[in-house]
């Protein structure tokens, strides 16, 4: 939905292609397409048909929000025996639904361009949709969320007493969540030298538990899958 409120930005997208499929805005459908954006992780033995087809026709895939590009949310359930989540979530009905691990849509085909963020920067959405357009690589920031909070010179939240993972999450969200007085979650992953251990001191501190630290570094990529750089073709 991140994209439909871009409002100016959606009408400089529409001026140099056709949108043939959009779930979220229009009624109308085709498999012709050139550019596929992919949102949400795949959860179930029928997800895996349905990404390779559309890698197929695609001759570029762009893996877009944190589900698409780490597993998402939806990754909570890994933490767990998929009988035992299956019945959490479904109860007696749970033998009517099919479901695996969750995983990034990379874990199955290959990915082109990421747009990392749950929710997405529309700001990146732009950079990357031009980055397609002009045929050049875009290379997802590989640096702290911090950076950008001292660029908006924010007050750090860990000095007020909040759990932030903004010094080992990746930046490109313009620090929203801090800027708006929560602390970050960790949405876009983690940096590619993430320095785990200063930050679970850092949690510990501020009176998280070794369970509840590892709980807050996995919450979007459990099972292990690391953020990419985006860099693409």
């Amino acid at each position: 939905m991140t994209v439909v409120q871009l409002e100016e930005g959606l009408l400089d997208v529409v001026k140099h292609v056709d949108i043939v499929t959009f779930r979220e805005a229009m009624t109308e459908k085709s498999d012709d397409y050139d550019v596929a954006f992919v949102e949400g992780s795949i959860t179930r033995p029928a997800d895996i048909p349905r990404i390779e087809k559309i890698r197929e026709r695609a001759k570029v895939l762009v893996a877009l929000g944190a589900c698409a590009t780490l597993g998402g949310v939806n990754c909570l359930k890994n933490r767990f025996p998929m009988e035992e989540a299956m019945e959490v979530v479904y109860g007696k009905d749970a033998g009517y639904f099919e479901t695996f691990p969750a995983r990034p849509v990379d874990a199955v085909v290959q990915v082109d361009y990421y747009i990392h963020g749950c929710p997405i920067n529309p700001n990146e959405f732009l950079k990357v949709f031009h980055s397609i357009l002009q045929g050049r690589p875009y290379a997802v920031p590989d640096r702290p969320v911090c950076v950008e909070c001292r660029l908006k010179e924010n007050v750090c939240l860990l000095e007020k007493g909040l759990t932030c993972m903004g010094p080992v999450t990746r930046a490109g969200c313009e620090a929203l969540c801090p800027s708006h007085g929560t602390y970050c979650f960790g949405c876009r992953g983690l940096v590619s030298e993430p320095n785990r251990d200063s930050e679970s001191h850092l949690l510990q501190i501020h009176g998280l538990t070794p369970e509840e630290v590892a709980g807050r570094f996995d919450i979007y990529t459990h099972g292990g899958y690391p953020a990419r750089k985006g860099v693409a073709a």
